[in-house]
């Protein structure tokens, strides 16, 4: 019998080209940005960490001063008796005093600061007709007649915001002499329930102004932990923005082999070599997308942050995906 005929060989696929130059690059560029993203989101993390528990000290400080100034005004109270509730009307009077008081002062100040406005403005004009009647050369053009348009607007905004704050002065005067006024007349009805009461209103005022300040710490705290969560949030936006751009690269690069060019050094990768490679990428990517599913909600390490936490593990597993991708 004659010889069979040999089986044909196997034809290679036309051989994948390397990377491009560019392609190259922005991969570089996706991997130093996701870098510095990471950078960002592990300190706003710290941030986070950190600022939550300084608040949860500053809100333990205030709890902790608001029980004490309780149970001691209670025991001031017992002690003293009757007088702390005969007084209250005298140490109102003089709470609404000193109020009106410091709002008198910012009138008086906010007055002078018009005055002297006013009285600026008005030499402006004054300083710019001499000149213009000192220089024969100088002409009245169009430019002196806009700056002197604008001295006069000045004086104008100024002589309206003296008005206003004249008008604001006296009535806080007025206010101010009125509670004095009420405050001297309680003190003289009530001069002994004042002097019986008088260290339980010290005390309470001393309370007052650590409380006061306590709350001002929660609040500065408050804010600089928002500020820290939003650092975060836009991190972890910005990894998802380099994720999809990542996957719309893959996407582009798997609508089909691109051959090389004439000249091009060959490669001895087949198809099924290839396929074998991705299946290798995609069974590593399925492996990290068992771990992100596996990380149970509010037991991440870093406390308080189980969601977002879960979301970064996935986005790396597509940033790892993507680069044994490339590697295949």
């Amino acid at each position: 019998m004659g010889a069979l005929p040999a089986e044909p060989a196997a034809q290679s696929a036309p051989a994948a080209c390397p990377p491009s130059a560019a392609a190259q690059r922005r991969s570089e560029k996706a991997a130093g940005g996701c870098q510095g993203e990471l950078e960002k989101l592990n300190q706003s993390t710290d941030d986070i960490n950190r600022r939550e528990t300084e608040l949860e000290d500053a809100r333990q400080k205030f709890r902790s001063v608001l029980v004490e100034a309780t149970v001691k005004l209670d025991e001031l109270v017992k002690k003293i008796g009757k007088a702390v509730e005969d007084s209250k009307p005298y140490w109102e009077a003089r709470r609404v005093a000193r109020q009106a008081q410091l709002e008198a002062q910012k009138a008086t100040q906010d007055f002078q600061r018009a005055t002297e406005v006013l009285r600026a403005a008005k030499e402006t004009i004054s300083l710019a007709e001499q000149r213009l009647l000192e220089d024969d050369k100088r002409q009245f053009d169009s430019a002196w007649q806009e700056m002197l348009n604008h001295a006069t607007q000045r004086v104008m905004e100024a002589e309206q915001t003296k008005t206003r704050s004249e008008l604001v002065h006296k009535e806080t005067a007025a206010k101010y002499n009125a509670a004095m006024g009420r405050m001297k007349q309680l003190e003289k009805k009530l001069k002994r329930a004042i002097n019986k009461s008088k260290p339980y209103f010290e005390l309470k005022a001393k309370y007052y102004v650590q409380l006061e300040q306590f709350k001002k710490t929660v609040d500065d705290l408050q804010a600089k932990l928002a500020l820290a969560k939003g650092e975060y949030k836009t991190a972890l936006k910005n990894l998802e923005m380099i994720s999809d751009e990542i996957h719309e690269r893959r996407r582009s690069s798997a609508m089909g082999p691109r051959g090389c060019g004439v000249g091009a050094e060959g490669s001895n990768t087949s198809l099924e070599d290839l396929s074998a490679c991705k299946l290798e990428s995609d069974s590593i990517s399925s492996k990290y997308k068992v771990v992100c599913s596996e990380i149970p909600m509010g037991k991440c390490p870093i406390g308080g942050l189980g969601a977002e936490m879960k979301d970064l593990v996935c986005i790396l597993q597509l940033v790892i995906s993507q680069i044994l991708y490339n590697f295949s």
